[in-house]
């Protein structure tokens, strides 16, 4: 029965699967080889996520994608191949502006895709706020992330928890299995950042 499962499920699901733990697995431990693995991840999940009307998921993937290549550079960009840009931690202004962000971003685009997809024959969007708040979140967690704070994988575990029942209900079990590892990851990612920002600190 497992074996019938697995083949049919899809290939293209399956790789970005594989590259999308490994990438997360390497951003958490702080390993800039998490950005190439990440590019290859997301640019299969366009393709994915059309296929499943998660529009503001498919969008966030195009996001991902330029973010990646900017974290690729910014974590290469310093002054000795030996010495690592430094973690650092979120800010009280960060936080308020993430807030805000959030606030303004969901209902945008949640109506956005509401009224866009039949003007642009596209099936309705599944969930357009929900996948817009997961969406807005994952922007700016992405962001942070690239910029080295800390605090970036608690917002992943957040929303990597709610995206497990999105797409188990949209029958992507392999995305919702992935996803769940995230979240895992994710809160390692959240341990051990902050310790090596204390060791910094010290």
């Amino acid at each position: 029965m497992l074996l019938d499962w697995f083949h049919q499920q899809s290939w293209i699901e399956l790789i970005g699967v594989i590259t999308g733990l490994l990438c997360v697995y390497l951003a958490a431990v702080n390993n800039i080889w998490n950005w190439p693995l990440a590019i290859i991840s997301v640019t299969l999940y366009i393709f994915i996520f059309f296929e499943a009307r998660l529009y503001a998921d498919m969008g966030l993937q195009f996001y991902f994608l330029g973010a990646n290549i900017y974290g690729w550079y910014f974590w290469s960009h310093r002054k000795a191949p030996e010495v690592k840009v430094p973690v650092v931690s979120i800010t009280t202004k960060q936080i308020i502006w993430t807030v805000i962000a959030i606030a303004i971003i969901t209902p945008s685009l949640g109506y956005t895709l509401i009224a866009l997809a039949p003007k642009l024959h596209y099936k309705p969007a599944a969930y357009p706020y929900l996948d817009s708040f997961c969406t807005a979140v994952s922007l700016i967690a992405q962001f942070f992330m690239a910029r080295k704070i800390y605090q970036n994988w608690l917002m992943w575990v957040f929303v990597d928890i709610i995206y497990v029942g999105v797409y188990i209900v949209k029958h992507l079990q392999p995305t919702a299995f992935m996803y769940a590892v995230y979240a895992i990851i994710a809160l390692v990612g959240y341990l051990d950042w902050r310790k090596e920002y204390r060791k910094q600190g010290a």
